[in-house]
């Protein structure tokens, strides 16, 4: 047996343990005893089922099923766009027209360069993450988009953007062209992140918003694995050619995208919020399968007034009463980054090159890590609305601190600047980089868009998905361009700074972020008032109607 057929061997076998190890944990921690135990674990869990979402009609249609998977497609391109420039970044042809002080300093190995300090260049971190930063301009810009015009209206900007971005960087001939594509896929993914997760919540059924907000990091899990077996394939290419089309790949979806974008439905929400309310009314009907809508598009009519009376969103949001959503906005998607996840994407291949292993050999680890991900986001869209966010929350954090601090650990021990790991601790790396990644996509990667997509008001939902989408570009930005100078100076360290922000995480989540499970997209203000901190900012409003995630009573 083949040194990476035992990889995927023991790769499926990790799996299998996860899941019922996973499977367990989840049925213990949702626990009627066990929240019993634990109050501060049951602050936000519900003392009897009798969820909002019970009140509305409606099931899951063929037609809401094709809109949600086409908009997806968004993050598909999202992940295939991030996951390709590490596997690219790593092979002779592309470093040596684009990044030739690189190249040099690969070939020269041996006492001269660290095995840290490889790929330790700000010029070429900065190809990796400009796209971060026109991200971060882009999403203000979609922000009043999404507004005025829909959801569906911001989708299609964001494919045009894919589709020139692409194109651009199959051709480079230049860095600077390449600089450019990079910068026109971000914004692409400023316009598409900001649009994207709110299609999908807006358009589910409350009691299933959860699985379909999944649906977009799986995508995002998806088009990150199609590009490392992308990378995979065409490394071999001879003529060193095979990098033009990785990065050119990527226009064939953002294609589908920008095509299919002019005929989604848009969501009852956004229709009502342009004053479209009888439309609005007849696509719930259509995406709910049901004539007997009304409750929950009374629910949207009354959203949709207090929102009109709101002229400039993003100052709204400052208020005291939205200070929860406002933390949130920016604390969710702060640790999602920090968990060093998109790191591992960006530069997945240079960390295997850093242990020892040859380019082939480090994009095929990357593909099996990416696929461990890419597995358990599809086995955690299965039970997300089952067992709830903070569940799959903490003990996602616990799976992501664990093998970092055994990762770290094995690096400090017994890389050093100069030798190689040994195949059998190279293997043990691999698999704890997968358990990092099944803890990541069964937790902070599809619940940092979902729960951010479903906590807020209409009044504030455009402006609070920008903050959203803006603070998770400019933290990966920062910490893109600053990564691989970090590793070069933290050396194996780096893995336990990643591990120290993973304990806070988990218990700010523990503490502050009331369970969403269940609860309708336009009630959602409700479980602020009743959460123990949270409600001296919201003030203790109404509680009538809701019975939904009430507080534990001592």
């Amino acid at each position: 047996m083949s040194h990476h057929e035992n990889q995927v061997r023991c790769l499926f076998d990790l799996i299998n343990r996860n899941l019922l190890m996973y499977l367990h944990i989840s049925a213990t921690l949702t626990s009627y005893p066990y929240q019993k135990r634990h109050p501060l674990l049951a602050l936000s869990v519900t003392k009897e089922i009798k969820s909002m979402s019970a009140y509305y009609n409606g099931k899951i249609t063929r037609f809401v099923l094709l809109s949600s998977v086409i908009a997806a497609t968004g993050g598909l391109i999202f992940g295939y766009g991030t996951g390709v420039t590490g596997g690219v970044a790593s092979t002779g042809p592309f470093l040596k027209k684009f990044f030739p002080a690189i190249y040099r300093k690969m070939k020269e190995g041996g006492e001269t360069t660290s095995n840290y300090c490889k790929f330790d260049s700000q010029l070429l971190t900065f190809f990796t993450s400009s796209f971060l930063i026109s991200g971060l301009v882009s999403t203000f810009f979609a922000s009043p988009v999404t507004r005025a015009l829909g959801r569906k209206a911001s989708i299609f900007i964001g494919g045009v953007a894919f589709i020139t971005g692409s194109v651009l960087g199959g051709a480079a001939e230049n860095i600077y062209m390449l600089i450019c594509s990079r910068l026109l896929l971000g914004i692409g993914f400023g316009f598409t992140n900001q649009s994207v997760p709110l299609y999908l919540s807006e358009m589910a059924p409350p009691q299933h918003r959860g699985a379909f907000n999944f649906g977009f990091q799986l995508c995002v899990g998806s088009g990150g694995l199609i590009a490392l077996l992308v990378n995979y394939g065409t490394e071999k290419i001879t003529g060193g050619w095979g990098w033009r089309v990785s990065l050119g790949l990527a226009a064939i979806p953002a294609l589908i995208l920008t095509v299919s974008a002019p005929f989604l439905p848009e969501t009852p929400n956004s229709l009502v919020q342009q004053g479209n309310q009888e439309k609005a009314k007849k696509m719930l009907q259509k995406i709910r399968g049901t004539d007997d809508v009304e409750a929950e598009f009374d629910d949207l009519i009354t959203a949709s007034n207090a929102s009109t009376t709101i002229n400039h969103p993003f100052k709204k949001i400052f208020e005291r009463k939205y200070r929860p959503q406002l933390v949130m906005s920016v604390a969710i998607p702060f640790f999602q980054q920090v968990t060093g996840i998109n790191l591992i994407s960006f530069y997945a291949p240079m960390l295997f090159l850093t242990i020892g292993s040859g380019v082939s050999a480090s994009l095929m680890s990357s593909v099996i890590v990416g696929t461990a991900g890419t597995i358990m986001t599809v086995l955690s869209l299965l039970v997300v609305d089952k067992v709830g966010r903070r569940a799959l929350f903490h003990i996602g954090g616990i799976q992501i601190l664990i093998p970092q601090l055994m990762i770290g650990a094995i690096m400090a021990a017994k890389l050093g600047d100069h030798g190689i790991l040994s195949q059998g601790y190279g293997v043990s790396v691999l698999i704890l980089m997968c358990i990092y990644a099944i803890g990541f996509s069964s937790s902070w990667g599809p619940l940092a868009w979902l729960v951010t997509s479903e906590i807020f008001s209409l009044e504030i939902r455009s402006a609070g998905q920008s903050i959203n989408v803006a603070t998770s570009f400019l933290i990966s930005f920062v910490l893109a361009q600053t990564f691989l100078a970090m590793l070069c100076h933290f050396k194996a360290a780096i893995f336990f700074f990643f591990a120290l922000w993973a304990v806070l995480m988990t218990g700010f989540v523990y503490v502050f972020l009331p369970e969403t499970k269940d609860v309708p997209i336009e009630k959602m203000e409700k479980i602020w008032k009743e959460h123990w901190f949270w409600k001296r900012f919201v003030g203790d409003g109404d509680h009538d109607e809701y019975e939904g995630n009430k507080t534990e009573e001592a």
